[in-house]
Parts: structure tokens; C-alpha cells; sequence
């Protein structure tokens, strides 16, 4: 059995955010930030070299494999910002259909800019992804 790739790291996320190009993927990233806080109400830390990921939970599936991972979080990748709403157990179509322009994937939202989205929308989203998750796993500050 593997361990999982993406494990918390010691470095600082303010650093890390400091050094997203370009600029305005940087703004974006700073902004997203201090979104999750809010919304999470957790202190963030990084997640391998690029995910800014706010608490966590402990998972253990019926095949035996178990892990630790973040709760929610965001990434500022070169071609968009990629929001894990974890795990996925749970359909928010009501919520994203008023997002703003989006697209998504299993556990993962891709918005190109913070100025395509409503970001009070975006806090319900975070908010009702740890809730979710909450559900089906413990979550705890990271």
C-alpha cells in the first residue's frame, strides 16, 4: 500500500503565495486565502510544493488503505486556480450554478479568476464542502 504524494510540508504558505507568477495569479492566490480562513476557520499550510490546504482529516477505506489529507484548499496552477472541495460525497450543483464561470472535476473546482466568480458563494461552497466532509470524517485543524 502507498503512502499519499501530498503530505503537509514546513514552509511558510505567506512565502510560498509571495512567489506565484504572475502577478495577477498572485493577487488572485492572496485573496483566496484569506477566503478560506474565513470560511474554514483554519490556519493554513502547504500541502506538497502547491496546494494551500486548510485543516484536515483522517480517512480509512474498507480496503485497509489510510491517510491523512486536507480538509479544503486551494491551488494557483499557471492555467487556473483549482479549489478542492473534499471528498466529493456530496452533489452542490445548487451552489456552483451560482458561482459564476467555472468548470470542475471530482473533487476540484477550476475558476480562471477570482473576478469570473461570486466569492460570497464561494465562501458557501468552502463552508459546505467541510461541512460535508465533516460527515464522513472528523475534521481538525492542520
Amino acid at each position: 500500500m502507498s503512502d499519499n504524494k501530498t503530505t503537509v510540508t514546513d514552509v511558510a504558505v505567506d512565502e510560498y503565495l509571495s512567489q506565484v507568477e504572475p502577478e495577477r495569479r498572485r493577487v488572485d492566490a492572496q485573496r483566496l486565502d484569506q477566503i478560506f480562513r474565513e470560511a474554514s476557520g483554519f490556519a493554513p499550510r502547504m500541502w506538497g510544493p502547491s496546494i494551500v490546504g486548510y485543516g484536515r482529516y483522517h480517512y480509512r477505506y474498507e480496503s485497509g488503505r489510510e491517510g491523512d489529507f486536507l480538509a479544503t484548499g486551494f491551488a494557483p496552477r499557471k492555467a487556473n486556480l483549482v479549489i478542492y472541495i473534499m471528498p466529493g460525497y456530496t452533489d452542490f450543483s445548487a451552489i456552483l450554478a451560482r458561482l459564476g464561470k467555472h468548470k470542475i472535476g471530482k473533487s476540484c473546482l477550476y475558476i480562471n479568476k477570482l473576478d469570473d466568480i461570486d466569492l460570497d458563494v464561494l465562501k458557501e461552497l468552502i463552508a459546505a464542502g467541510i461541512e460535508d466532509l465533516g460527515r464522513h470524517w472528523p475534521v481538525e485543524p492542520s
